[in-house]
């Protein structure tokens, strides 16, 4: 099974690497898709239901996201995690704050199709919201059971959190489960040259100070994560 990605695959301009799944819905890497499925099933033994609520997004996806951000019509969080008034943020602010919760378009490892946000759905109370955001996944909160157990068995399947810890970039993000045979080549594969290409001619705002910093994106944001435990490189 091939699992090296194109430059278009990569950066979320083609979808020729992923299938579509009816239960759970959801999109992901061919060889993703019987370990994740088996993880689950073994979730399920310990009565977690273990549901996807994103999976592949492509490039005009997560730019829907970066655009929405940059123009103060979805949410900005701090690196907190709390709400911050756009109007005081100027453009290079923008960039820096969206990139602590949401990637740049093309730099996103949605694109892989290796990546899944969970939750356990058997946990969540009747008319509770969820927000994906780290308290959920602490001590005494609705997902702990789901935090520990992703910890314990995730890596047999071959799976790990590139977010689990605040290196400086990307802010932990519990629920964020990478497959790593897929994502590990992929990471490589990526360079803030190939981003430039992709980002060139598509209609991004904030476009000038994404592209004068795209170097120290690419290190920060996308390069800079954690490891996965080395059972998890085996492919499964």
């Amino acid at each position: 099974m091939r699992l090296e990605l194109d430059p278009a695959e990569l950066t979320g301009r083609a979808r020729t690497h992923v299938v579509d799944l009816e239960s759970p819905p959801c999109t992901l890497h061919r060889a993703a898709v019987e370990p994740f499925l088996a993880m689950r099933a073994a979730a399920a033994l310990d009565g977690i239901d273990l549901v996807p609520v994103s999976s592949f997004r492509d490039f005009a996806g997560q730019a829907a996201i970066w655009n929405a951000k940059f123009r103060g019509q979805r949410t900005l969080l701090d690196r907190d995690g709390e709400p911050l008034d756009p109007s005081r943020l100027g453009g290079a602010e923008r960039v820096e704050t969206i990139l602590l919760w949401s990637a740049l378009p093309g730099a996103s490892r949605h694109h892989w199709g290796s990546e899944i946000d969970v939750i356990d759905a058997a946990a969540v109370p009747p008319g509770y919201r969820v927000e994906l955001v780290p308290r959920e996944f602490a001590a005494g909160a609705v997902f702990e059971r789901l935090d520990r157990w992703l910890e314990r068995h995730m890596s047999r399947f071959g799976f790990f959190r590139p977010y689990a810890t605040d290196r400086g970039g990307v802010r932990p993000e519990p629920w964020h489960l990478s497959y790593a045979p897929v994502s590990v080549p992929a990471l490589a594969a990526m360079s803030a040259a190939l981003l430039r290409q992709a980002l060139l001619h598509e209609p991004i705002e904030g476009l000038a100070e994404v592209i004068s910093r795209l170097e120290r994106i690419h290190e920060r944001y996308v390069a800079r994560v954690d490891a996965p435990a080395p059972e998890a490189l085996r492919e499964t």
